[in-house]
């Protein structure tokens, strides 16, 4: 009977694949700067520890804040300027109805000499101009207005990104320090997703086709995990190995290095 097992347990280890890895965080992000500034406040205490809606690092917004007030001020000036131009737009088209009427009344009128005619009609072409020259300032106003916004944006945009926030993430690292001046594309900082865990296994080609339907033992006990991804390119560093990954439930703690095997079901 013994000899049976044992031939069984043989028989097991020649159709399996012992692969070691270690236990990584679902997403480890690098946080760079999409702003300018001086770094005012860097959470150091939290390093290691679940984020909240709280900011972990903050850079200097003050002149962002300061003209972004400004511009909301010139908005609703511009914005009552436009009201008032087209309240004098509406008195202009009514003004010019009745000289269009005035006109043409006239315009057939023998009784009227040339000159009146000529006066009537330069009066008309002055009052269209200045009804087409208000139209103008209007479109000019709303232009402005329009460019303002994309410029309130901008700034609300850049506000927010000077205070970056990873609620649920774990801090792992801070790569800045207070008053160091960051520019565009600067790394800040490092958060992971501990949500759950992956493994990374480097599997040889003859493993790829049937790894999906794999039973995954980890460090010698069956899971209900399978391969999640597969790449059927070969990776660019372990030449003639083909990267997969297996989503697992997260651990108490990371980076333990555990043996996987692909066995068959």
């Amino acid at each position: 009977m013994k000899i049976i097992i044992s031939l069984f347990f043989l028989c097991t280890l020649v159709f399996s694949k012992v692969y070691y890895s270690k236990v990584e965080p679902y997403e480890l992000r690098e946080i760079s700067s999409n702003v300018s500034g001086t770094v005012l406040f860097i959470d150091e205490d939290n390093i290691g520890k679940k984020l909240t809606n709280h900011p972990y690092l903050i850079i200097d917004a003050e002149l962002d804040q300061k003209e972004l007030v400004l511009i909301q001020e010139k908005l609703l000036y511009l914005e009552e300027m436009i009201k008032v131009n087209e309240d004098i737009l509406e008195n202009l088209e009514e003004s010019l109805g009745k000289k269009r009427e005035n006109y043409k009344r006239i315009e057939s009128l023998k009784i009227k000499s040339i000159v009146e005619k000529d006066r009537e009609f330069h009066e008309l072409i002055t009052s269209e101009n200045l009804f087409l020259n208000t139209q103008k300032e209007i479109d000019n106003l709303k232009v402005q207005v329009t460019d303002l916004k994309l410029r309130r944006a901008q700034l609300e945009k850049s506000i927010k990104d000077k205070h970056l926030i990873a609620k649920d993430f774990v801090l792992y690292s801070l790569d800045v320090k207070v008053g160091q001046v960051v520019n565009m594309a600067t790394l800040l900082a490092k958060i992971a997703d501990t949500s759950s865990a992956k493994l990374t296994l480097f599997l040889d080609e003859e493993d790829v086709a049937d790894a999906k339907t794999k039973a995954v033992y980890i460090d010698g006990l069956k899971t209900e995990y399978k391969i999640s991804r597969l790449l059927k390119i070969a990776d660019s560093k372990n030449i003639s190995k083909y990267m997969a990954q297996i989503i697992i439930d997260a651990p108490k703690i990371f980076s333990k290095l555990v043996k996987v095997e692909l066995r068959d079901e």
